[in-house]
């Protein structure tokens, strides 16, 4: 009998610390699959800053470093300059990535820095309790906006994706979705072209990832999945928004 799947070397055989319904997990399985699959990984480092992947070095089974609060990118300049032989990557929330480390990944993009940006989106602070995020959408209920998020007052949601890929240095920016098992395939190609990006040297690469949060949006995990299609896809449309190999062909 032939075998049709079986778990990644690259992530630890441990239970995590994740909610029930998380799609964290589903996205570290991609994230350890590509790596396991590109060959490189003895060589790939991994940072995990504040957030609901605070825990990440306990379940990848590549070298991986804690960082500051929104600081990964920066941690991943240093580490992926001292070692220009290693593959280095970031796995970071909307609530770090997206508020406390704006400054870091947007710099991070200008310098072209040849690392990959794994960005997960659920629209919500999880680690924390489920305050608003820099990504919560209009008229969301969070912790910190019981009634609803007001852009009057409390601004709009920032399309990272969008806002990263106007930047000259970033080589790659693609939004993706793991709700089906359409979009887990594409966010599987998806992060395996980012990680191919950073082998050939070609420079920054970011993959958002839209996950959900069933816990702090108080919804079952199969009313979570329609709510993030039904709400979350049309404000953050999937698909590629930077290629520069398209632009090289």
């Amino acid at each position: 009998m032939s075998i049709v799947f079986k778990p990644t070397k690259a992530l630890i055989d441990v239970p995590t610390h994740y909610c029930p319904g998380c799609t964290h997990g589903i996205i570290h399985r991609l994230i350890g699959e590509c790596i396991e699959e590109l060959g490189v990984l003895e060589k790939t480092i991994g940072v995990a800053p504040v957030g609901c992947s605070v825990l990440a070095y306990n379940y990848f089974a590549c070298d991986m470093f804690e960082a500051a609060h929104g600081r990964a990118p920066a941690v991943a300049t240093g580490i992926k300059r001292a070692n220009p032989d290693k593959v280095v990557f970031t796995y970071q929330g909307d609530g770090d990535l997206a508020a406390i480390g704006t400054g870091e990944i947007v710099h991070v993009a200008a310098r072209g820095e040849n690392i990959v940006s794994i960005f997960v989106n659920n629209c919500i602070y999880g680690m924390t309790g489920g305050q608003m995020a820099p990504t919560t959408l209009p008229g969301q209920v969070t912790e910190t906006s019981p009634y609803g998020r007001d852009v009057r007052t409390q601004g709009y949601p920032i399309r990272v994706a969008e806002m990263i890929a106007t930047i000259d240095g970033a080589y790659y920016v693609d939004r993706v979705s793991v709700d089906n098992v359409a979009n887990v395939i594409k966010a599987k190609n998806a992060i395996k072209k980012a990680f191919k990006n950073s082998i050939d040297g070609k420079g920054f690469s970011m993959v958002e990832v839209l996950s959900i949060c069933p816990t702090n949006w108080g919804l079952s995990v199969v009313e979570a999945l329609q709510w993030l299609r039904d709400n979350m896809i049309p404000y953050y449309p999937l698909g590629v928004k930077k290629d520069n190999d398209r632009e090289v062909k």
